[in-house]
């Protein structure tokens, strides 16, 4: 009973994570739109740093038109390629034209149905198209659907999706009043640690952040999940109080948390203590305080979630407020992560090697499910042409990863491998071997159920890579 529990548990929090993806995959693409957005916004707007009336004149187009229209594109391309693509973005059309409001929602929502109709309609009429006439169906087939959901998004799901986007934003702002604000950490930094961070950031806040500057030229809510301050904690207090390979990763792993904006890399540092969970949230719940009591907020979403990157989005005169929020931050989750690590009865070299805690970790999962655990050694030097490393979005930590295995093997005077990053939902087929996290085994699993699965704690863990590598060599 107990296995069929823990079944559907994990099929429960893999089905939220793929949705989540979903989601945050329809924005990512376009992270450096909103980027473009937020500096001409914060440079040009009567209270940016330079205001200039004509240039100001970009802001609004860009946030109604642009963005939800690249959104729209992208859910649509997510579904079904470029052709879904461009039936996404008409539809988006639809919904945006004559809105009073910037229709992300609508954006995340019209495009994908855009790209899935138009998917249904090819695979109906597949095979049935007379010779010569391929071009024309495909042509007209798209115009006139693309042109059936604009009109129906315009007149009839617009006022819907407008309703539920004010009614999200005023309960949003009721609650910012309220001085509630804080207790979203509850629900935001566990979430984060189930890899749901890009959902919640790009999916969650960003539409709500974005309505929010429109009234007031900066938001709060693209601070909420953002803020480096209660992992740095967790990160400090791992540096100073922990023993092993933990310890030894955590000064790196702060320059790429803090720095780089990664946040996936603390997340097995919580792992590794689960009531390091207390931290985080009381970090985070800290730091939203502060942000609430000093005004404080950001004109754009700052991806990635670095310092450098919350400074750049923050409007004139507001870095002090959001570095008192970061610091904040930082300092309750040092305390509280620094009083669990060193009670904890595990604190020693061996329970916080990240390498040991994860070949543990991967011989339980293996065991539950009656399998074998896959030992590194099977696989040989002729047996791999492609490595995928995978995360969720397949932007950050994958990158980072595959960076430092790449001189690894170059080190090793291994050339004749290419590694490459990816979503963990879009592996390539052709991968021989993937690194992931064990928190996302389960997917890679399904979208490489031919390559060797290599799970890992910490991308960082450069000892991972070695053993790996002299095993290639044997």
């Amino acid at each position: 009973m107990q296995h069929v529990s823990n079944q559907k548990q994990s099929s429960g929090k893999e089905k939220i994570q793929r949705f989540g993806n979903f989601l945050s995959s329809m924005v990512i693409p376009n992270i450096g739109a909103f980027i473009a957005w937020g500096l001409i916004t914060a440079l040009f707007i009567p209270t940016g740093w330079a205001p200039n009336a004509y240039l100001a004149k970009l802001v609004g187009p860009m946030i109604t038109f642009m963005l939800p229209l690249l959104i729209g594109y992208q859910g649509g391309k997510l579904v079904y390629g470029e052709r879904g693509g461009v039936v996404g973005a008409i539809a988006t059309a639809g919904i945006i034209i004559g809105s009073s409001i910037p229709m992300f929602l609508g954006a995340m929502l019209m495009g994908p149905v855009g790209g899935y109709v138009i998917k249904k309609f090819d695979k109906a009429v597949e095979g049935k198209v007379p010779a010569g006439f391929e071009m024309l169906v495909n042509n007209f087939s798209a115009g006139i659907l693309g042109a059936i959901l604009s009109l129906l998004a315009f007149s009839f799901i617009e006022p819907v999706v407008a309703g539920i986007s004010t009614g999200l934003g005023n309960a949003a702002g009721a609650i910012t009043k309220m001085g509630l604000l804080p207790l979203i950490a509850i629900v935001v930094e566990p979430a984060k640690i189930l890899f749901l961070n890009n959902a919640i950031n790009h999916g969650v806040f960003s539409p709500l952040g974005i309505q929010q500057v429109q009234e007031l030229g900066k938001s709060i809510f693209f601070l909420m999940e953002s803020n480096p301050g209660p992992g740095l904690g967790i990160l400090l207090a791992y540096w100073l109080y922990s023993k092993g390979s933990a310890k030894q990763s955590a000064p790196g792993a702060v320059i790429i948390h803090f720095l780089g904006g990664i946040h996936e890399i603390y997340f097995p540092y919580v792992l590794m203590k689960p009531a390091l969970i207390l931290a985080v949230i009381a970090g985070g719940a800290a730091a939203d305080l502060t942000f609430v009591l000093t005004h404080a907020g950001l004109v754009a979403t700052p991806s990635p979630g670095s310092i450098i990157a919350l400074m750049a989005m923050a409007p004139r005169g507001g870095q002090l407020p959001v570095l008192s929020g970061v610091l904040v931050g930082t300092v309750v989750s040092f305390l509280v992560a620094s009083v669990i690590i060193k009670r904890s009865p595990e604190s020693n070299e061996d329970s916080d090697n990240i390498e040991e805690a994860q070949a543990k970790m991967k011989e339980m999962k293996a065991e539950s499910k009656g399998q074998k655990v896959s030992e590194v050694n099977k696989i040989t030097k002729s047996d791999v042409k492609l490595i995928v490393f995978a995360c969720d979005a397949g932007m950050g930590s994958s990158a980072m990863g595959e960076t430092i295995l790449k001189k690894a093997l170059k080190d090793a005077g291994i050339t004749d491998i290419t590694v490459k990053h990816s979503p963990v939902d879009n592996v390539p087929t052709e991968a021989d071997v993937v690194f992931t996290q064990e928190n996302l085994y389960e997917r890679a699993k399904k979208s490489a159920p031919n390559s060797e699965i290599i799970t890992v704690k910490n991308f960082l863990d450069r000892s991972r890579y070695e053993n790996f590598i002299n095993e290639l060599k044997k």
